[in-house]
């Protein structure tokens, strides 16, 4: 049940679907002066070492990121977020979603992390520690839920599972309803693995159909190797914000041409 660690995978295609998503986001939310709140409920280590034994054992990080990191001009709030880790961290450094949103927030906007799993915890709090973020070792879901509706009211929170236990899928559609009733002006993301097997498509529906103005956009690549069953990766975002459907559709532009 806590067995997986994202470090096999940081830099893959999916996060690069993802964290694109998830800067665009929150680079337009940032430009307004009311301050916001980040709640990720299964935050990670914060920060991967692309060079490191993990990330070299798979290569999905040679054919994510390092391959197309040009999709993402300079000022593009991704490449935006993964040069300052860089300065600050090493070349070889790729920023989780806490990182990234850790580069993007002011000073006056707060941060709420969740990670169970105790080593990735450890590693957390370690890579979180200047960023001023409240870094809890706890089910994210129900630390979600404990700190909703979250002080400042106004803010976004990624729900990014590793889908170990199957149950999820099945679950996911009532937890994310629930957490959108306690904070109806917040933006909830949701990440998900497109499965060769089709395991996610009754969530997704089920949640379309819950959030009909939600964004909910996916996009396909190869498998990382023979036999893996993610063939893409998808995002629901309910309340998004203003840009973030264009950058979508630039994402599906560059996915398509891989």
């Amino acid at each position: 049940m806590l067995s997986y660690q994202h470090g096999f995978h940081a830099g893959n295609l999916a996060d690069v679907h993802k964290h694109a998503l998830l800067a665009v986001a929150l680079d337009y939310m940032t430009r307004k002066d009311k301050p916001l709140s980040y709640l990720e409920t299964h935050a990670g280590r914060g920060l991967y070492d692309l060079a490191a034994e993990q990330a070299a054992k798979t290569g999905e990080a040679a054919e994510g990121i390092l391959k197309v990191a040009d999709w993402f001009a300079p000022d593009h709030p991704y490449a935006r977020a993964r040069a300052a880790v860089a300065a600050a961290q090493g070349p070889t450094i790729y920023p989780g979603s806490p990182a990234i949103a850790a580069a993007l927030l002011r000073d006056s906007d707060r941060m709420h992390l969740a990670e169970l799993h105790p080593q990735e915890h450890a590693r957390l709090e370690a890579a979180m520690a200047r960023s001023g973020a409240h870094v809890m070792r706890e089910d994210g879901l129900a630390a979600a839920n404990r700190l909703l509706p979250p002080t400042p009211r106004r803010g976004l929170m990624l729900i990014d599972p590793s889908y170990e236990v199957k149950s999820d899928y099945a679950t996911l559609p009532g937890a994310i309803a629930k957490l959108h009733r306690k904070w109806n002006v917040g933006v909830i993301a949701l990440w998900y693995p497109v499965l060769a097997t089709a395991a996610h498509l009754a969530m997704r529906e089920a949640i379309v159909a819950a959030h009909p103005d939600a964004l909910a956009h996916e996009v396909r690549f190869p498998p990382a190797r023979a036999g893996h069953g993610m063939i893409g990766s998808g995002m629901i975002v309910i309340n998004p914000p203003w840009g973030l459907a264009g950058e979508a559709e630039r994402l599906s532009a560059l996915f398509a041409g891989l």
